[in-house]
């Protein structure tokens, strides 16, 4: 019998996409075993798990990134396999990465377009007719980028909105979408859930791939679980509610509290007086302007905010990787504090974990142990030379404290999952024993699962003394892991709050209250 669903896709019809028997493997590391499931057409088709699941190794196996693997894929009923991404387009299939796939140096309009450019009299490029486009693309999106702006001057979120466009101006009848609201802020996130909303009208089927149960179930018609590579279930979004999801995607209960115990911060150990950062050539003048604040020994403080409030700038500023040199007082345990580099930072006992891992973080071309060790090899040295099985040993231990999952500490780094690939990177800069550890969005990307593990190891630091200040996009975050919470807005604080007192009412009222 067909039936109609609430958003008018068509059921008990020949799926739009069937998965048969996949299964991948990167030399020893199964990625995906035996995998198979239907995907309807017209419907928004959520695909869950934690970082190693799988989720986007099938995603580039369907949208044409990874041409080699075993089992079979059927679209519209005809077996299909593309041999690169631009067999997948034209196909219509469509993919926005997780991990974002720009070219820096070049152009967003030029970006958007690469490999498809608009051309004019004679075969010569038309580069208005391509900005024309991003420019209305951008408006379907709600949002304010330039299209003839290079891509390396923007940050992750504008980032990750231009390859949302670039998506989006390939007209798909299937879209991958993998974690595609990562980087954005709420505003962004309800207009691109617009656009999702106008897409479905058309009948575009949507494959969406997200660790916030929230979008999930927002959105979502059917929800697919996978675990350790492995097809686990396909559930209506309407017979299952978020917690049976989320012990069907890690096979056990999440704690979501990161902390039964209360804290008890100890004495002053950063102070910040009268922070201002400058902003040459710009209608508004500071990205930071007259920022106050103190971190406790053994306290998290958390900094909220829009995009764009100058979260990410705080932090740089104090590691001394700021565009512009700031100005103002920066004491740590009671001495005075004078950043002009990283290596100032580091020798004083900071350490900066970036938001923008795969740019800023990662040494692609390293090995896991590698990127864990980088820092501190000169700690790992005897008689000059330096102990191979010193920096073993480190690195196993960082492994198994951060609960990493890699085939073995030679892995090359980016053959691990995102989240995995964040954790290497925090156990890099644990290794330097830091006083003061700087979070900026650490768990962007990270499936539930692992969140709940770093949540445990910020908690645990903190009892061993650290002051950690991190930043995040989610206000749930920092209200689950923070003692106190303070909120910035165009570059001025606009409102702290205690553990006990903030609530997210009150935390968004702060950040949209200019000053």
């Amino acid at each position: 019998m067909v039936t109609v669903s609430r958003l008018g896709q068509v059921q008990g019809m020949q799926p739009l996409l069937s998965i048969r028997n996949v299964t991948k493997r990167f030399g020893g590391v199964t990625a995906l075993s035996d995998v198979s499931f239907d995907i309807q057409p017209g419907a928004f088709h959520a695909i869950v798990g934690e970082n190693g699941a799988g989720k986007s190794t099938l995603m580039k196996i369907l949208s044409g990134v990874i041409p080699e693997f075993e089992g079979e894929i059927l679209l519209r009923g005809e077996p299909t396999r593309f041999s690169g991404t631009r067999d997948a387009e034209h196909a219509g299939v469509a993919i926005i990465h997780q991990e974002l796939n720009l070219v820096e140096q070049l152009s967003v309009a030029a970006n958007i377009f690469l490999g498809r450019e608009k051309r004019g009299a004679f075969g010569l490029l038309d580069d208005r007719a391509m900005e024309a486009a991003a420019s209305e693309l951008f408006e379907r999106l709600g949002c304010r980028i330039s299209p003839t702006q290079h891509v390396s001057e923007l940050r992750v979120g504008d980032q990750q909105l231009v390859e949302i466009a670039k998506a989006l101006s390939l007209d798909a009848d299937i879209l991958i979408m993998d974690e595609p609201t990562s980087a954005l802020t709420e505003g962004e996130v309800e207009r691109l859930f617009g656009v999702i909303e106008r897409l479905r009208q058309r009948g575009v089927t949507i494959l969406y791939i997200s660790h916030k149960m929230d979008e999930v179930f927002r959105l979502s018609d059917q929800i697919t679980v996978l675990r350790d590579g492995r097809f686990i279930a396909t559930k209506d979004r309407s017979q299952v509610v978020p917690k049976e999801i989320t012990h069907l995607l890690v096979g056990r209960e999440i704690d979501d509290a990161s902390t039964r115990v209360a804290r008890q911060p100890g004495e002053v150990l950063l102070q910040v007086r009268h922070l201002n950062l400058p902003r040459t050539g710009h209608a508004q003048q500071w990205r930071l302007k007259d920022i106050n604040f103190e971190l406790r020994r053994g306290e998290v403080l958390g900094i909220a905010g829009l995009m764009g409030a100058g979260r990410t700038e705080l932090l740089e500023c104090l590691f001394g990787i700021s565009p512009e040199l700031p100005t103002g007082e920066v004491l740590l345990a009671g001495q005075h504090f004078q950043v002009s580099e990283p290596t100032d930072a580091m020798r004083a006992g900071l350490a900066l974990v970036t938001e923008d891992r795969k740019r800023l973080g990662l040494f692609g071309h390293l090995s896991v142990r590698e990127n864990i060790t980088v820092c501190t090899l000169s700690e790992m040295t005897k008689l000059g030379l330096l102990s191979s099985r010193i920096e073993a040993e480190r690195t196993q231990q960082a492994i198994s404290r951060l609960r990493v999952k890699a085939a073995n500490a030679e892995s090359p780094i980016l053959s691990l999952s995102g989240g995995n690939q964040q954790k290497c990177i925090i156990a890099r800069w644990l290794e330097t024993k830091p006083m003061v550890l700087l979070l900026d969005d650490p768990t962007r990307g990270i499936d539930v699962g692992a969140k709940s593990e770093i949540y445990a190891v910020i908690d645990q630091l903190c009892r061993e003394g650290l002051g950690i200040i991190v930043t995040s996009s989610e206000l749930p975050e920092l209200i689950t892991v923070c003692d106190r919470i303070m909120v910035l807005c165009e570059g001025r604080l606009t409102g702290s709050f205690a553990r006990g007192n903030f609530t997210e009412q009150a935390i968004m009222e702060a950040a949209t209250q200019r000053v």
